[in-house]
């Protein structure tokens, strides 16, 4: 009998390294593993084309992507986490002081749809009280999802480059411009891991980046190869918290794993529905506030039995 193969895209991680280098494999079916750079690209190639049988995909994007009929289904694998506080820069000659100074700004991000930036806005308005209705969304490209309609205050620059809006003043703030050396640019929270922490403590949410996806075709074939898919990520993952744990040679990315597992105090990569539940639940809200997604969705209907 035929080993199945599934051609896979997922980013370069400690926890998925030992999928990729071969010492973790299936005895039910192949991993090949197509090395696709940037990992946001994965995201739009699986929306559009179906390229792969399972992908990684960030989390607003499937939510976007399932409202439009896509036909891949998540698997609770999530891959990605992250926090935003430090991931808002903007520019000191807009006058900006304050978080406060937000409201009827124009804030850039690359699209409306992706994820950091419904987290962003989530925390900016649910923490600090910003209208987000009295913003004006600029963005830097397009959304992944080519059916997705934006709401009336969202619209599109001509330039690419967030970090160049921002220092040439066409936006006040941006979400995910990544680093200037700019005197103009400066963090909006300069103490962003103390943010950080707070919005956990206040909040018990871990945001989940990016999750797994399989091609709904495959899944119906073999309708339990989603268990495996599972059992599989996980085995590897254990493998890389007891390689994180022993704090040997680790890199910045593994330094940064530690980071979020010392401030949510316990698993940083966790995996399944029931210990993200909350999260999910307050994402979809959010998506739905935000006009991303239209109505609330079940998180159990997201995902595969």
């Amino acid at each position: 009998m035929q080993t199945l193969t599934l051609s896979t895209a997922v980013g370069n991680y400690g926890h998925t390294r030992p999928l990729k280098d071969g010492s973790i494999v299936s005895s039910s079916f192949k991993l090949d593993h197509k090395e696709i750079t940037p990992v946001i690209s994965i995201f739009r190639r699986m929306v559009r084309g179906l390229e792969f049988d399972v992908s990684e995909m960030a989390l607003s994007t499937y939510l976007c992507a399932k409202a439009h009929g896509k036909p891949f289904t998540g698997i609770p694998v999530f891959l990605t986490r992250s926090f935003y506080h430090s991931g808002l820069l903007y520019n000191r000659k807009s006058g900006i002081k304050s978080v406060s100074d937000l409201c009827g700004r124009r804030i850039g991000v690359r699209g409306y749809t992706v994820t950091p930036g419904v987290w962003t806005r989530a925390i900016l308005e649910t923490v600090y009280g910003v209208d987000l209705d009295s913003v004006i969304w600029v963005l830097s490209g397009d959304e992944h999802v080519a059916e997705y309609i934006p709401p009336h205050n969202v619209i599109s620059s001509s330039n690419s480059n967030l970090m160049d809006m921002l220092i040439s003043g066409e936006i006040d703030v941006a979400i995910g411009a990544g680093k200037s050396d700019s005197p103009d640019i400066q963090p909006l929270f300069h103490d962003p891991e103390q943010y950080d922490r707070g919005w956990f403590e206040d909040t018990g949410l871990y945001p989940i980046s990016h999750m797994l996806v399989i091609r709904d075709e495959i899944l119906q074939s073999n309708p339990e190869i989603a268990g495996q898919l599972f059992d599989l990520f996980s085995k590897a993952k254990d493998d890389y918290l007891y390689f994180l744990n022993k704090g040997d040679g680790l890199s910045s990315q593994d330094h940064e794993m530690l980071n979020f597992k010392d401030i949510v105090g316990g698993d940083p990569i966790c995996y399944g529905i029931e210990s993200s539940r909350d999260t999910l639940e307050a994402f979809i809200e959010f998506n739905v506030r935000q006009g991303v997604i239209s109505e609330p969705v079940s998180v159990d209907s997201l995902f595969a039995k």
